[in-house]
């Protein structure tokens, strides 16, 4: 982030402590807000920071969803660690595939708890969806006349 300062000190104290964000508050007071954003540098820039800290938490638990998910496949489909098990730690292979299978479903539980709590505690469904109209706005206006209209 750029070392500028906010050019309204008050609005920025208030955007601060949002964490810059505006999508639940009132049409008349987010049109001040949103002209804060395009005319303080500052405001803009952090407010580019905390959604992308926000989408990066979201795609991370995800992510990790997502492998736990895909180490309980591999456990289910591949006999793992058969001779490390039973050789080297000598366990018995039931109980070490058990202990795998515990922990992979634990992630798989931590994960999506975590995945929910970003949702829930970000902004990021408002956030993603403004972005999606807006992409979607510009794809419009590309589209040849006949074609805009069709849709409609």
């Amino acid at each position: 982030m750029a070392r500028t300062r906010c050019n309204d000190h008050v609005v920025g104290a208030i955007l601060a402590s949002w964490r810059y964000d505006i999508s639940g508050i009132s049409p008349e007071m987010r049109r001040d807000y949103e002209q804060h954003f395009l005319e303080c540098a500052h405001c803009r820039a952090r407010l580019k920071f905390h959604r992308s800290l926000d989408l990066s938490l979201a795609v991370l638990t995800s992510l990790a969803t997502m492998f736990f998910l895909f180490a309980l496949a591999v456990l289910h489909h591949v006999r793992p660690l058969e001779h490390v098990a039973i050789n080297l730690l000598g366990l018995d292979m039931l109980s070490m595939y058990e202990m795998l299978v515990s922990a992979a479903i634990a992630g798989v539980c931590f994960s999506l708890i975590a995945f929910i709590f970003v949702l829930t505690a970000t902004p990021m469904p408002s956030y993603l969806s403004d972005v999606a109209a807006e992409r979607a706005k510009l794809i419009e206006e590309r589209l040849p006349a006949a074609i805009r209209f069709r849709s409609r």
